[in-house]
């Protein structure tokens, strides 16, 4: 796990994380693969963290992206774990507007008039298109998987005196309505839909005290824990705990409590209907490839 401070950050990070971090406020966690000289994945889950209002900001499309020379853009969506009674995010804009409208916005310091600010709680999912102007309140600790890109722009910030790139902010902003909170859509018993896209698709799953189950990731996939216990493979997992799969066939069990998690996996093809499948007993998985959250623990633990 990658700690990064960040000015509107955190200095407890518990219950998500129990890690002693020298970073000051840490306003991000990133999970990564174990193992330095593998691939980067496409996807990149993060926790973020934030006593204070994170910057206006927008992330470009893929197209625009290309144009600059990037692999690809930045969509994303957030499913917030704790948020306090008056926490909001920002979201698109109250009504719709014009290019000229948001650039007087842009220019004059009433930015933060334009957008749409709505409260949050937990268990709220949010869906941010790439393009979508948005912003994170304080009192917010959310899950948030994204396409792997750490491009920002920056279009008001507090005051902070970080730089702001506002050409590039305006050219990829889209002011297209955007819907609040994302529609949730139960698949199964133990499976909720709460965000698919044709870069990822994002589920919670839930599974009863001591049940068995195949998690088939033939597609990279990720998985962290928001609650109880279980095992994945030669892993014992807990809240805050991560596991990356891909290509294999993954055995799980949950713990005597049962287990609630989110799992992500790339999203050419949309929701897979078998991605998760009872099983009598527990069953050695097909094993390609595994690697956990990066840790300084025993092995087959993964960082708390």
């Amino acid at each position: 796990v990658r700690a990064s401070p960040k000015p509107w950050g955190v200095g407890d990070l518990r219950p998500w994380n129990g890690s002693d971090h020298q970073a000051g406020l840490v306003g991000e966690l990133s999970f990564e693969r174990e193992d330095d000289r593998s691939p980067d994945t496409s996807l990149l889950l993060k926790l973020l963290f934030t006593s204070a209002p994170v910057s206006i900001q927008v992330h470009p499309d893929d197209a625009y992206a290309n144009s600059k020379g990037l692999p690809n853009g930045k969509s994303e969506a957030w499913y917030i774990l704790s948020a306090t009674p008056e926490a909001q995010i920002a979201l698109g804009v109250k009504q719709p507007a014009t290019q000229q409208q948001l650039h007087r916005a842009i220019d004059d310091g009433s930015i933060s008039d334009l957008v749409s600010w709505r409260p949050v709680k937990a268990g709220d999912v949010v869906s941010v298109p790439a393009g979508t102007i948005h912003a994170i309140g304080a009192g917010i600790v959310m899950a948030e998987i994204q396409q792997r890109s750490d491009v920002t722009y920056r279009l008001f910030d507090h005051g902070r005196g970080r730089p702001l790139d506002l050409d590039n902010a305006r050219a990829a902003t889209k002011l297209s309505p955007v819907e609040f909170p994302a529609v949730q859509k139960r698949l199964t018993d133990q499976r909720t839909l709460l965000v698919a896209n044709s870069h990822f698709v994002f589920e919670r799953i839930v599974l009863a005290a001591n049940s068995n189950w195949r998690l088939d990731a033939e597609r990279e996939t990720c998985l962290f824990v928001l609650g109880g216990s279980m095992g994945a493979g030669a892993l014992s997992l807990a809240r805050g705990d991560a596991v990356l799969a891909q290509s294999e066939r993954l055995a799980i069990k949950a713990g005597r409590l049962g287990v609630e998690c989110l799992v992500a996996y790339t999203g050419i093809g949309g929701p897979i209907l078998e991605l998760l499948q009872p099983l009598a007993e527990q069953t050695a998985p097909r094993r390609r490839y595994q690697a956990k959250a990066k840790a300084a623990s025993p092995p087959n633990r993964p960082l708390q």
